[in-house]
């Protein structure tokens, strides 16, 4: 982190009109953002845009600062190409991220991600995530609610129907004209995810961003596979692929998807777009592939659609109704 907001870490952009592309009201280069967790805090938020990120999410901010949970709390899992981590929402809090926002100077759009604080009980969530919402909404790009991190005791509950049809009734009016995405679950079944999808049109969100981590384990090879926490990474591709998919069917062009999760190489973009991604999101990837990890990426992007003879995104798009 400190390398990165030096500008010491660096890397070419991937300028290609083949790229371009519509999320969240936006027209972006490429459809390749930095997913929330990263930066928590906004403290490199001017230098994303060097690392050639289209955009960039911040937090999960709380309301009021926290530790987050005790360390060890991130495991890099070197032969699955995972980690995992239990960080808690550890974040400076809102205030902080509101300064920091203020000092925007990045280029490219910025989402905040919000949550509630450990302390704070779900009944009680709704005024932690609608004041998040009414204090950034005029400083953010869109507002991502997360009810889906495993690593807050209870917080996953908020995705049952009725829980989170309050919840979002009060961001989505708190936040005003600024589009609202719900982060869901990976380890949802099928027909929560529906119940899910069928609240986000309902309560006017503009999308869902799929997937957190899971806390599922299957044949993992890394000693630290036994750590509790959020798996990222290789190992949540296949499910992060088909939650997107599934999500697609449920929605079809009412909902906007933002994919995350396991997203490691062009294939890997170039399927989850194909799965009906409007943009999508790394994390797990960028800390193995380096600095240079979005450039890799879309260069291998053109190449496959080179292969597939498909001229833009739009085209490529389009393959979810096939």
């Amino acid at each position: 982190m400190w390398a990165i907001e030096s500008g010491l870490a660096r890397s070419s952009p991937v300028e290609d009109p083949r790229l371009r592309c519509t999320s969240f009201g936006k027209r972006l280069p490429h459809p390749v953002g930095l997913a929330a967790g990263f930066d928590k805090d906004g403290d490199a938020l001017n230098a994303w845009a060097s690392l050639g990120f289209a955009f960039v999410e911040l937090g999960t901010v709380t309301l009021r600062p926290q530790m987050g949970n005790k360390t060890p709390r991130l495991f890099r899992l070197p032969q699955d190409d995972a980690l995992i981590n239990r960080m808690g929402f550890n974040n400076a809090g809102l205030d902080e991220l509101e300064r920091r926002l203020s000092l925007r100077r990045t280029p490219i759009p910025v989402g905040v991600n919000i949550g509630r604080n450990r302390d704070t009980k779900n009944e009680d969530a709704v005024e932690d995530y609608a004041e998040c919402a009414r204090r950034v909404h005029k400083m953010a790009d869109y507002i991502a609610v997360n009810v889906s991190s495993p690593n807050t005791p209870g917080l996953r509950l908020l995705q049952g129907p009725e829980s989170l049809g309050t919840l979002l009734k009060a961001v989505v009016e708190a936040s005003q004209d600024t589009p609202v995405f719900v982060k869901v679950s990976p380890d949802s079944t099928d027909d929560e995810l529906k119940e899910v999808t069928d609240v986000c049109r309902s309560e006017r969100v503009k999308g869902i961003i799929a997937t957190n981590t899971t806390v599922k384990r299957t044949n993992l090879r890394s000693n630290a596979a036994s750590e509790e926490g959020g798996l990222s990474g290789r190992p949540l591709r296949s499910r992060a692929e088909q939650v997107c998919k599934l999500l697609r069917t449920y929605a079809r062009d009412e909902l906007e998807i933002i994919g995350v999760g396991g997203i490691f190489t062009g294939d890997d973009l170039f399927r989850r777009l194909a799965a009906g991604a409007n943009a999508c999101q790394i994390y797990t990837a960028f800390v193995y592939r380096g600095p240079h990890a979005v450039s890799r990426i879309l260069h291998e992007l053109l190449e496959r659609m080179d292969k597939e003879g498909i001229t833009d995104l739009t085209e490529l798009a389009s393959r979810w109704y096939a």
